[in-house]
């Protein structure tokens, strides 16, 4: 049922983090994946960490918000074709309402919500051809529930699952399904030094019933969940879209 092998896959941001984690579970599954980030030289290092764990991976450097039709037509000749998109690049800014600018909100919209719909539109001829192609986004619990001093990135993440939404309606006939991952508080690098603050942990500890933060490997699961080709049919054969939110907040 979880057995990708003869699928290809590409992740954005799967240079580290959860979408290193995402791709890993991917690859190990089967599926050729490639991994794409702005650092060539962290891909490099991504790949031989995964070669230790004996996992083959391929890579695609450039930066996907400005460069997608490139970086996917690289990714697709490594693979011969793409069945499989996890689109994990995301950028924030935790300045309040006062510090930030109109020009700085948008350019985090930018980044985080308005290149996911490019990445989409541009991956979207390839996804066709697949007999099922498989488009996830990382969103966040932020898309659901804020916190102050953090309105450009909680109104990119909500753009972000609304976006999802819709896409699955308008692809879901096409037996092309989109779905989004919304991670809540997990120690990835870009979190390290948050993990390791006292006053968060106390809120962790109220918030989360594990009074922890999440690893990074244990959302790995969840890609592999809705790659799988068991999800693509129901009992009756028929094809169906799906819309569905999928929530870790180390609970």
């Amino acid at each position: 049922m979880f057995d990708l092998s003869g699928k290809t896959a590409l992740v954005t941001g799967g240079g580290r983090g959860l979408g290193l984690e995402m791709a890993k579970a991917l690859a190990g599954a089967g599926a050729w994946t490639v991994i794409n980030g702005r650092s060539g030289q962290g891909l490099e290092e991504a790949r031989k960490r995964l070669q230790g764990d004996g996992i083959e991976i391929g890579i695609a450097a450039g930066d996907i918000t400005r460069d997608a039709p490139a970086i996917i037509a690289a990714a697709v000749e490594k693979t011969g074709g793409l069945d499989i998109l996890i689109h994990a690049v995301g950028e924030r800014d935790r300045r309040g309402t006062e510090a930030m600018e109109p020009h700085e909100f948008a350019a985090l919209l930018n980044t985080d919500l308005t290149a996911a719909y490019a990445v989409a539109k541009t991956a979207l001829p390839y996804l066709r051809r697949s007999a099922a192609g498989r488009l996830i986004f990382v969103t966040s619990i932020a898309a659901f529930a804020a916190r102050a001093g953090d309105p450009a990135y909680t109104a990119a993440k909500g753009g972000l699952a609304a976006l999802t939404r819709s896409l699955a309606v308008e692809l879901g006939a096409d037996n092309l399904t989109v779905n989004a991952i919304a991670p809540g508080w997990f120690a990835t690098e870009t979190n390290a030094h948050l993990a390791a603050d006292p006053a968060l942990k106390a809120f962790v500890d109220i918030r989360i019933p594990l009074k922890r933060w999440g690893r990074p490997e244990e959302i790995a699961p969840a890609a592999v969940f809705l790659e799988r080709d068991a999800f693509r049919r129901n009992r009756k054969g028929d094809s169906f879209f799906c819309a569905n939110q999928i929530h870790h907040s180390g609970r």
